[in-house]
């Protein structure tokens, strides 16, 4: 894996912790800072195959630019799922996590992907209880396919938009 592998000088290059009781690496030098969530929507989930190899995205886009994410087959399967308003005969994962949060009789407010480490984005899901916030962190894919359930917006640093159409 590239993270495994030694840098120019010598040092071993670790993405930006991504749970709370991990210690920041000391390169990482500005966490989370992309700026303003943008608003943006799911415009497409769609596959590309390159001779023995598929590949899987979701396309978000504010309107003007567009941030396709790559994503696993059962991600793309439920994003898709969801968009259309189709109900599998059982719960798929993100079925059941929503069945969950809801008899919690709490709610996904918002999800925001608000960082990025060399190819990997990192989310949040916020969910409400009442009148507390919860922050969750979340890989966007999985983060998505519950906000499509929840007909919860969608938001991407503004930094990461730019970056993306770089």
């Amino acid at each position: 894996m590239p993270e495994d592998m030694p840098d120019e000088s010598g040092e071993f290059e670790t993405p930006p912790a991504f749970f709370p009781y991990k210690e920041p690496s000391p390169i990482d030098e500005h966490p989370g800072d992309f700026g303003d969530p943008i608003e943006v929507h799911v415009e497409a989930v769609f596959m590309t195959q390159s001779e023995d190899q598929i590949q899987r995205f979701v396309l978000l886009s504010d309107g003007e630019r567009k941030l396709p994410i790559l994503i696993g087959p059962f991600e793309a399967t439920s994003i898709t799922l969801a968009l259309e308003g189709q109900q599998p005969d059982r719960p798929m994962t993100h079925d059941l996590m929503k069945n969950i949060i809801e008899k919690l009789d709490v709610t996904i407010d918002r999800i925001v992907i608000d960082d990025l480490w060399g190819s990997t984005y990192y989310a949040k899901i916020y969910i409400l209880e009442g009148d507390e916030e919860i922050e969750i962190d979340s890989r966007p894919s999985d983060a998505i396919a519950l906000a499509v359930r929840f007909d919860a917006t969608i938001y991407v640093a503004d930094g990461i938009l730019d970056h993306a159409g770089s």
